[in-house]
C-alpha cells in the first residue's frame, strides 16, 4: 500500500481540512464539530435542508455534493464507517430554515441506527426530520425485500432529485414524495476488478486474482453475486445491464438518466467504453438517455471497477435531473 498521508488516523480529519481550505466559497466545517460540514452561505429562510452522509472514501460522495441545488450539509463518518449522532445533529441545527429537513444516505445498519438517533435528538430541539434512505443496489436483496437494499451510486441520483426539489421551494413533504420517487426509479449494478486499502489498516478490502472479477460487489467490499474471469466491456456491461432491466423494465418510448460511475482507480477511459455499450443496448430497444453522467461520483477509495445506474424518468424526475447544481465536485448548468 502506498498512499500520500500523514498519521493514518488522521486522514479524515486532514482530508476534511484540506477540503474547507480548498473550497471556501462552498463550505466551512461547524465551530461545533469538525466532523460537521455545512454551505458557506446559510439557507434562505423556508428551505428545506437537505443532509445527506456517509462514511468517508467515498469522495465525492458525500461531502463534496454541498452546494446550490444539492446537500445544504454532511456529517462525515470515519473510513467506511457511518458518521455519529452528534455531527448529524450539528449539521441539522445549522441547516434548518424553519421548514424541516430532509435526511438521505444508503441504507446501512450503521447509518440508519445514528442517522434515527439523530432525528429523534433533532426532534427535542424542535426540527422536523424526515428520511429516505437509499436502496438502489439489484444485487444487495431480492426485488420482493427493496427496503433491505444497499445504497451505492444511485444515490446521487437520488440527491440530485432532493436537491433540486427543495431548491425550488418545495415543502418538506413535497421533497420526501419526490426523493422517495426518485429512489423508487434508480437501479444500480457494479462490478469489481481490484480491492482498495485502507489507509488505517493497510489491508484490502476483499481479495481477488489476478484474472479475476466480481459481479455485485457492494461499495465496501460486500461479496457479490458472481466472480469468474475478467470479461470483455461489452459482456461485462451487459451482464450489468440484463440484471437491472429485469429488476426495472424498460421499453420504447422511456427515457432514463444514465450513470456510468468509477470506483477509484479506473479511468475515464473504461468508463466510456462501458458507457459505449449501454447507450446500445438502451438505443436497440427504444429507449432514450436523457442526460448523462460519466466519472466518478460514489468511489471505494482506489478499488478498480465501475457501477451502471439507470434512473427511469418522467416529466417530474426530468426536471429534477435537468435543475442547475453548484457544488465543489459537481456543476450541471
Amino acid at each position: 500500500m502506498k498512499k500520500l498521508v500523514n498519521l493514518p488516523d488522521a486522514v479524515v480529519d486532514e482530508m476534511v481540512e484540506g477540503y474547507a481550505a480548498a473550497f471556501p466559497q462552498y463550505v466551512t466545517i461547524s465551530p461545533d464539530n469538525h466532523r460537521a460540514l455545512v454551505r458557506a452561505v446559510a439557507p434562505p429562510p423556508g428551505k428545506v435542508g437537505i443532509v445527506v452522509g456517509g462514511g468517508s472514501g467515498h469522495e465525492p460522495a458525500f461531502m463534496g455534493v454541498i452546494g446550490k441545488g444539492m446537500a445544504d450539509g454532511v456529517p462525515v463518518g470515519n473510513i467506511f464507517a457511518s458518521p455519529p449522532p452528534l455531527p448529524i445533529v450539528t449539521v441539522t441545527k445549522a441547516v434548518d430554515a424553519g421548514a424541516g429537513v430532509l435526511y438521505m444516505y444508503g441504507n446501512y445498519a450503521g447509518d440508519c441506527m445514528n442517522f434515527d438517533m439523530a432525528a429523534e435528538l433533532a426532534d427535542m430541539e424542535g426540527i422536523r426530520v424526515e428520511t429516505v434512505r437509499v436502496t438502489d443496489d439489484v444485487c444487495s436483496a431480492p426485488a420482493a425485500e427493496r427496503d433491505r437494499r444497499r445504497g451505492i451510486a444511485g444515490g446521487f441520483l437520488a440527491f440530485k432529485a432532493a436537491g433540486a426539489a427543495a431548491d425550488l421551494g418545495y415543502s418538506l413533504d413535497e421533497v420526501v414524495r419526490i426523493a422517495s420517487k426518485a429512489n423508487d426509479h434508480i437501479r444500480t449494478m457494479g462490478v469489481a476488478l481490484s480491492p482498495c486499502y485502507n489507509p488505517q489498516t493497510g489491508r484490502p478490502s476483499f481479495m481477488l486474482g489476478d484474472d479475476e472479477m466480481e459481479i455485485g460487489l457492494g461499495i465496501h467490499g460486500e461479496p457479490g453475486v458472481e466472480r469468474g474471469t475478467v470479461q470483455p466491456a461489452d459482456e461485462t456491461a451487459d451482464a450489468l445491464f440484463d440484471t437491472i432491466v429485469a429488476d426495472m423494465p424498460l421499453a420504447g418510448r422511456d427515457r432514463v438518466a444514465v450513470l456510468v460511475n468509477g470506483l477509484g482507480s479506473t479511468t475515464r477511459m473504461e468508463l466510456l467504453i462501458m458507457f459505449r455499450r449501454i447507450e446500445r443496448r438502451l438505443r436497440q430497444i427504444g429507449v432514450t438517455i436523457h442526460r448523462s453522467y460519466v466519472g466518478e461520483f460514489v468511489t471505494s477509495l482506489e478499488m478498480g471497477g465501475c457501477s451502471v445506474t439507470l434512473m427511469k424518468l418522467d416529466d417530474e424526475l426530468a426536471q429534477m435531473i435537468d435543475h442547475p447544481a453548484d457544488t465543489p465536485m459537481f456543476v450541471q448548468v
